[in-house]
């Protein structure tokens, strides 16, 4: 399986980005998504996950109605609406797929263990 993210890139603060994760594989209609990010120095974090289905999502709390995940099944892609962007949120983003069958339920936060095929990652930098 090959993900690969796009639509990184410079911003401002208070400015939005649209991220998006291609997946190579026919079983994407199957597969929980997340997305991570790692700013340098710092361990991958969860930001946000979403059902096979669509209809079930988690975040990390510090991106709660800033970000929103979201799926189109037919176009097999993941998306990362990023609204009210901080310098904080600078990082390398990745998507990545559910591996060890859990579920998502809204608040909680999954293992960055539980999430494997990792794509390259696309770059935010946010400024002030």
């Amino acid at each position: 399986v090959q993900l690969v993210e796009s639509g990184g890139g410079s911003a401002q603060a208070g400015d939005s980005l649209r991220l998006s994760c291609v997946v190579s594989s026919r079983a994407f209609n199957y597969f929980t998504m997340g997305w991570f990010r790692q700013a340098p120095g710092n361990e991958r974090e969860f930001v946000a996950a979403i059902s096979w289905n669509g209809k079930d999502t988690t975040y990390l709390e510090s991106v709660k109605g800033r970000f929103t995940i979201s799926r189109d099944n037919d176009k097999r892609t993941v998306y990362l609406q990023m609204n009210s962007l901080k310098p904080e949120d600078t990082a390398n983003y990745y998507c990545a797929r559910e591996i060890s069958g859990t579920i998502v339920l809204p608040g909680r936060i999954p293992f960055t263990h539980d999430y494997g095929d990792w794509g390259q990652g696309t770059q935010v930098t946010v400024s002030s």
